[in-house]
């Protein structure tokens, strides 16, 4: 008889909560931590009905619209977070997540050249191994390309 093991088990029986809003949770006050929780457990159309509203109040807000590029990443509405991504990495250079993310999202539509400087930049600016390994696969995918 096979003995499972007990990471393996807990793994089996750990339950996630559903991406859910309660009533009063959808108010602009708490959009940011709310939304955020719902990205971190991948409910995007769930987040944009918090942070729509919330927006509308304050346009301006760049965590709200961080927010809304990672919530359009999820949906892989791509040309949205491009979007959304180059006005944040426009107004505020060294934000590196924005910075790699749009990178990311101009890679996933296949537009390799202008998506590795955004890579290198990224990883220039925060050292991450995730970002490195970024831009060595882009830079792999463009020599297999040529």
């Amino acid at each position: 008889m096979d003995v499972m093991d007990p990471r393996d088990e807990q793994e089996l029986y750990e339950l996630t909560a559903p991406p859910v809003v309660f009533p009063g949770q959808a108010g602009p006050e708490s959009a940011y931590r709310v939304a955020h929780d719902l990205l971190a457990r991948r409910g995007a159309v769930e987040a944009l009905e918090v942070l729509e509203p919330a927006l509308a109040e304050d346009p301006t807000n760049t965590g709200l619209r961080t927010l809304r590029a990672w919530a359009y990443l999820i949906r892989v509405q791509l040309k949205k977070a491009e979007d959304e991504l180059r006005a944040l990495v426009e107004e505020t250079p060294d934000d590196v997540w924005s910075r790699h993310a749009l990178g990311r999202a101009l890679e996933r539509q296949s537009r390799l050249e202008e998506a590795l400087p955004h890579l290198r930049l990224a990883f220039a600016m925060s050292g991450d191994l995730e970002h490195e390994l970024a831009v060595l696969r882009v830079e792999r995918q463009l020599m297999d390309i040529s």
